[in-house]
């Protein structure tokens, strides 16, 4: 029998259909895990310690407060608003499109949702004319994404639940009482927005600041949300060039490893 009969090259172009139907199937889901379930991200800054560091890999759910365009990959306009919405809560660590460049992902803690008034006076949070309460948890020591080194104290902050939810226990860390971030106007979060703030108060751009300045957050639209930070899945300490493979071990923080977002 010749090896280009039947018994020999239909096989194979049989055995290539089949490998190329299983890579497209298996695209396929993980493009539809990625845009309906969960996406991995990481953690690039310190505005987020103590809760986050840099080096974190979580993965978000983007089922939380339902899908917009920007839920697709590659984020195609092809509708506006949510589907299957639902407001988030105040306290949830979110991820979610930069106002002023939509290409950029932010994360930060949804602190004021529709309605709310938020204010920073001498370093302390209010929302609703009401102090959010903290307790001080002593002396923190940080590193944030450019190895530099940050001295100050860690607080217990509990945000009032919302929609019927419980309140929120979360840390912060607190570098000083002064600056504008300290001492801020009233902001009333419009319908269809929310207030975010990150949990390192002293270095985050968040929604405190509102002006003209390319990297200021102000008010964050609902359509922008990505979804919920659920879980860490794994920590990297980059102290050693990455040549360094034999260090690899030892840059993993092996205690944050499937811990948890609150």
């Amino acid at each position: 029998m010749s090896p280009l009969s039947s018994g020999g090259i239909l096989p194979a172009l049989r055995g290539v259909w089949d490998l190329v139907r299983t890579i497209v199937i298996a695209g396929a889901l993980a493009i539809g895990v990625r845009t309906v379930l969960f996406e991995p991200f990481n953690i690039p800054s310190g505005s987020m310690i103590p809760t986050l560091q840099v080096g974190d890999y979580l993965w978000v759910a983007k089922y939380s407060y339902g899908y917009s365009h920007f839920s697709l990959p590659w984020s195609p306009d092809l509708f506006s608003g949510r589907i299957f919405e639902s407001v988030p809560h105040r306290g949830d660590v979110a991820v979610f499109r930069f106002t002023r460049d939509t290409s950029i992902d932010y994360i930060k803690r949804i602190v004021g949702l529709p309605g709310d008034r938020v204010q920073v006076r001498g370093g302390e949070l209010y929302l609703n004319d009401v102090l959010v309460p903290r307790v001080a948890k002593g002396d923190y020591v940080a590193v944030d994404e450019h190895r530099t080194r940050m001295e100050g104290q860690r607080f217990r902050e509990t945000l009032p639940g919302s929609a019927g939810a419980p309140p929120v226990e979360h840390d912060i860390l607190k570098l000083t009482n002064e600056g504008f971030q300290n001492d801020t106007p009233v902001y009333v979060v419009p319908p269809g927005y929310f207030f975010a703030m990150g949990d390192n108060r002293d270095d985050s751009a968040d929604s405190r600041f509102m002006g003209d300045d390319p990297e200021d957050l102000g008010f964050v639209p609902m359509e922008n949300l990505i979804g919920q930070a659920k879980w860490i899945f794994l920590s990297l300490d980059a102290r050693y060039p990455v040549w360094e493979f034999w260090m690899w071990p030892a840059e993993i923080r092996w205690n944050r490893l499937f811990m948890g977002v609150r």
